[in-house]
């Protein structure tokens, strides 16, 4: 009785491995592996279609001609390190390739560099249609809440003209320019802080 016991035991188990491989080949090894599944996922570059990214002033203090550079940061430059990353995307979210940046900001005491290009240059995104700037936390000056100039351009197309700015910012809501669609949500880093946005242009 006990031996009997013992085979239909195994033939249950026999049976149940059986069912768990003809489900691993139906439908990939994610079925019976989700969690490692999850593990090697990436996060995807988020655009929603049709929300571009709203344009704002220029300002008084743009220069043309920036250096090509995707540090602004020079030896000795005072304030804390930001690295921010992003895409490029057109309305309906197709990535813009060889799309170009041109950042400008005050420095870490709201002074804007006017007789030079300290804390200004221009750079284009790669083949997958990303930057990446490092440069420091922008001072704020009467007036204005810290912020981030940059032009954006997809070759030969009108340039998208904006501003970013920081969460938490204590002047964000009596600047009348601020606008909550471009803050920029900052984490603690390394070497100081790093944030991500994506620009999305109006093209198709």
């Amino acid at each position: 009785m006990g031996k009997q016991r013992a085979r239909w035991k195994c033939l249950l188990i026999s049976l149940a491995l059986l069912a768990i491989f003809l489900v691993s080949v139906y439908q990939g090894p994610a079925a019976i592996l989700p969690q490692a599944t999850a593990q090697v996922q990436t996060p995807s570059a988020t655009c929603i279609p049709g929300r571009v990214t709203p344009s704002v002033t220029e300002g008084p203090f743009y220069k043309s001609g920036s250096p090509q550079r995707a540090s602004l940061v020079e030896p000795g430059m005072p304030g804390t390190k930001l690295v921010i990353t992003g895409y490029v995307f057109s309305k309906s979210c197709r990535p813009v390739v060889g799309a170009w940046l041109d950042f400008w900001q005050a420095d870490a005491q709201g002074t804007y560099d006017n007789a030079g290009y300290r804390l200004r240059g221009h750079q284009f995104t790669d083949g997958a249609a990303r930057y990446t700037l490092e440069t420091v936390m922008p001072g704020e000056y009467p007036g204005r809440t810290p912020h981030i100039h940059v032009k954006v351009m997809a070759p030969n197309r009108p340039v998208l003209t904006t501003q970013l700015y920081f969460a938490g910012a204590a002047q964000n809501q009596s600047d009348a320019l601020f606008r909550p669609e471009l803050l920029l949500q900052l984490h603690n880093a390394a070497s100081g802080k790093s944030a991500t946005f994506n620009f999305v242009l109006e093209l198709e």
